[in-house]
């Protein structure tokens, strides 16, 4: 029984970052807090995505410091 949860999750994973792979997540090398997180999330919604369900989340923007000359 353990092992078939397990193949339903890697599965299920594998759907999902298939789904981010089509919404071109992964076209860009460079990502903020937002970006990396609504790539988590559709990974984790697998085929939720295909149901038309967007899943998205909202980083708050931190202001780093610049380094003093």
């Amino acid at each position: 029984m353990g092992r078939l949860i397990s193949i339903l999750v890697v599965i299920w994973l594998v759907i999902g970052a298939f789904a981010a792979f089509q919404r071109g997540y992964f076209d860009d090398a460079k990502t903020n807090c937002s970006e990396a997180s609504d790539i988590a999330l559709n990974i984790v919604a697998g085929p939720l995505n295909y149901t038309g369900i967007n899943p998205k989340v909202k980083c708050a923007d931190v202001d780093t410091p610049e380094p003093s000359e």
